[in-house]
């Protein structure tokens, strides 16, 4: 059963758990912490609050009892009505690769259970901070290459002018990329740097996040080269 305070204006959380007890507490201090806060117990349900709501970003929890979190990940990233929803994976798994799967599937930050709810609060925070785009001019410089501008102050995207959406978890790709442009980054750097994945993982993450960052920037998209059997490199100069 879910439980739902009156969507507002305000940030909005959306909460998929399964345990109502760990739902209850999560909601009680998200809302002390001063968001609006929607819940539910199932990946159904959450699918479809998320189409309603629109949050600005869902806590999911990876083991449920009729989606799996994985999957709805995956859905909410393909719909473009929650695509740009940023997403906390909550799972008691511990291993790295279960990590790995929400990553693929789209999510931008892990929390292991257990957890305090005053790191959990922070979390959230610490995300919502990276996807808030204030109205008062940045005063950090802009990072700017291949028609691409990136105001990390306001974590703002702009390609040709046009404002384009993304993940925080794209972001800090295209970011990391752009600001070591010229310069190969191997599959192994960007789990290090982007992910905090060890980098002795064998894993396609980075090609799949690379392939959606692509899809993303539109023609812009050819600045970001592949290395065969290294890595990726944003290009310097013109498109030819």
């Amino acid at each position: 059963m879910s439980t739902t305070t009156a969507p507002s204006e305000a940030t909005t959380i959306l909460v998929v758990e399964d345990e109502p007890d760990l739902r209850d507490l999560v909601v009680h201090h998200l809302q002390t912490a001063g968001l609006t806060v929607i819940s539910c117990g199932t990946g159904a349900e959450g699918l479809a609050l998320a189409r309603v709501h629109r949050p600005h970003l869902v806590l999911l929890d990876l083991m449920l009892p009729d989606i799996q979190g994985v999957e709805v990940c995956r859905r909410l990233r393909a719909d473009p009505v929650t695509a740009s929803a940023s997403i906390i994976m909550l799972t008691a798994r511990t291993s790295e690769g279960d990590r790995v799967l929400g990553f693929e599937s789209g999510a931008d930050d892990y929390v292991q259970k257990p957890f305090s709810t005053r790191e959990l609060v922070l979390r959230v925070r610490a995300v919502l901070r990276r996807r808030d785009k204030t109205t008062e001019p940045s005063a950090e410089p802009l990072l700017t290459a291949g028609g691409i501008t990136i105001d990390e102050a306001r974590h703002q995207v702009h390609v040709a002018g046009e404002e384009i959406k993304m993940t925080a978890l794209e972001f800090r790709l295209l970011t990391t990329l752009l600001t070591r442009r010229g310069r190969v980054q191997t599959r192994q750097m960007l789990l290090e740097d982007v992910w905090g994945l060890s980098p002795e993982l064998q894993t396609r993450t980075v090609d799949t996040h690379v392939k959606r960052l692509r899809e993303r920037l539109g023609p812009a998209g050819d600045f970001i080269e592949t290395v065969r059997g290294v890595g990726y490199c944003f290009r310097t100069g013109d498109l030819g």
